[in-house]
């Protein structure tokens, strides 16, 4: 693959969707300078994109600020039919803005299209959710006393997003902030700026006002998030990525008390009882674990299967996996696209290693790719230990480890032996095992016998040190509001 390159442009129906350059304040714009993208399947640079300064940023968020003291304004309904426009732009446009995604990114055209169609449904929903921000009205504690409480847009709000969902992470969080009356101020992933670009390009096509939705690119990740924590103009952070980044973003925000939203590592269990049905199972745990090669923060990252069905569950699970295709995600029929650099092939190498050291089996895979570059061969290991690095690390690559418990208990308190608590699933058919296991779970998410848990109509979010507030759903909307509560004598 890595002879190959990428004519972005031209496999595009639409090649004025490729935009470069930063959209601040209703205009593209210029960095101080440019930074390469690079398509991971290919190695080769697919656009040179504007690299913004932290004062470009403060200059973006002032243009926020400004925008969005009008944009609140606007009724919910405006506000909806505007937001809905952006919508079908995106739908409309969903080929085209998925080759982009496929290109940066290097996950397959197929999981692209569907992630520009989840990401469009945020912007649907929440759309929808601008004309239901309800007030209340409380009984008086004195006679001659009137309560209301009011919700309001908490202002500019600034996102940082990663590379593995580059437009889904946005619209999840742009959606709900739009619908709310805030205005916004992206900076995503240097990796996969151009799904993002191309967010604005539609934003500006559908009328949404300029100012209140912003994209800001820059290699200088630290420089633009203390920008954000330290701006007085912008009252919300909403961040997904690691843990260990969130803790410094939620640090650097505690000196202007901003309410914050961290959406941050996983470590998930996936559970296999001897009452599941196993070829579901086995279905789940693909779509799970191998769904953008491993990269999602709610993927499988440990296969629990109990001892009755261990060995049949890994023949069936092996046998699926290998008839599967590595490839270059642009081309037809490819399963596995690249690893999305280097750094992340060392980290699965380093966990199969560590493995195979304390005992585990690899009887899938195990190696790169002979295609080269970060491409990396899908990897079953048998014989999973919980002193294995796996058990406490996410792998966030094609690596799938099985290991084998005896009972309930045993697998309830394995699986809850994190310090993260995103996602979790498992596959039983006993009702009164599905309770237990369901509510003793640590975890925000629980799948039962589903490998896809994601849906802009449900609370997606963890808890423990897997973050903070929930993103879709109606309770997404609260995050970019506060209360006002007005007391009136009569």
């Amino acid at each position: 693959m890595l002879d190959a390159t990428t004519d972005l442009k031209s496999l595009l129906k639409d090649p004025s969707l490729l935009e470069t350059r930063a959209y601040i304040g209703g205009q593209f714009a210029d960095g101080e300078g440019t930074f390469d993208v690079t398509n991971p399947a290919r190695g080769d640079v697919i656009a040179q994109v504007a690299d913004t300064s932290r004062a470009q940023v403060a200059g973006a968020i002032a243009q926020a600020d400004a925008a969005q003291k009008e944009w609140a304004k606007w009724t919910g309904k405006e506000r909806a039919n505007a937001m809905r426009k952006w919508f079908d732009l995106m739908m409309e446009n969903q080929e085209d803005l998925a080759v982009i995604l496929t290109a940066e990114m290097g996950k397959p055209l197929a999981e692209s299209r569907g992630e520009i169609a989840y990401g469009a449904s945020f912007i649907e929903f929440f759309a929808e959710e601008a004309k239901r921000i309800y007030g209340e009205t409380i009984p008086g504690h004195q006679r001659d006393k009137r309560i209301t409480v009011l919700k309001q847009p908490i202002g500019v709000a600034a996102s940082i997003t990663p590379w593995n969902f580059p437009n889904a992470m946005i619209t999840r969080k742009a959606g709900p902030a739009l619908a709310a009356g805030c205005a916004f101020v992206a900076r995503p992933a240097a990796e996969t700026p151009l799904s993002a670009i191309v967010l604005a390009v539609l934003a500006d096509r559908a009328g949404i006002p300029a100012g209140v939705f912003n994209v800001v690119p820059s290699s200088r990740a630290s420089d633009i998030g203390k920008e954000f924590c330290e701006n007085d103009a912008v009252r919300k952070l909403t961040f997904t990525g690691s843990t260990e980044v969130g803790r410094i973003l939620l640090r650097q925000a505690a000196d202007t008390v901003m309410k914050c939203s961290m959406e941050l590592g996983g470590n998930a269990p996936f559970i296999v009882f001897d009452d599941a049905d196993l070829d579901a199972a086995v279905e789940g745990a693909i779509m799970c674990k191998f769904r953008n090669n491993g990269q999602t923060c709610v993927c499988a990252n440990r296969i629990y299967v109990q001892a009755g069905v261990y060995d049949a569950f890994a023949e069936k699970l092996k046998a699926a996996v290998a008839a599967m295709n590595v490839g270059d995600g642009l081309k037809d029929g490819i399963h596995f696209g690249p690893l999305i650099n280097m750094e992340a092939v060392e980290k699965v190498q380093e966990h199969i290693a560590d493995a195979t050291s304390k005992g585990g089996e690899v009887i899938l895979g195990g190696n790169p790719s002979e295609l080269g570059g970060s491409f990396f061969q899908p990897t079953i290991v048998k014989g999973a230990t919980q002193d294995m690095a796996f058990a406490t690390d996410e792998t966030f690559g094609p690596l799938a480890p099985l290991f084998k418990f005896e009972d309930e208990d045993e697998v309830i308190a394995m699986a809850n032996d994190t310090i993260f608590g995103l996602a979790s699933y498992f596959y039983a058919k006993d009702l009164s095992r599905v309770y237990k296991v369901a509510e003793a779970l640590e975890y925000g998410i629980v799948g039962v016998n589903t490998g896809i848990i994601s849906t802009e109509v449900a609370p997606f979010g963890g808890v423990k040190q897997s973050g903070l507030g929930r993103e879709g759903s109606h309770h997404g909307i609260e995050d970019y509001l506060e209360m006002k509560y007005i007391c009136m004598a009569v």
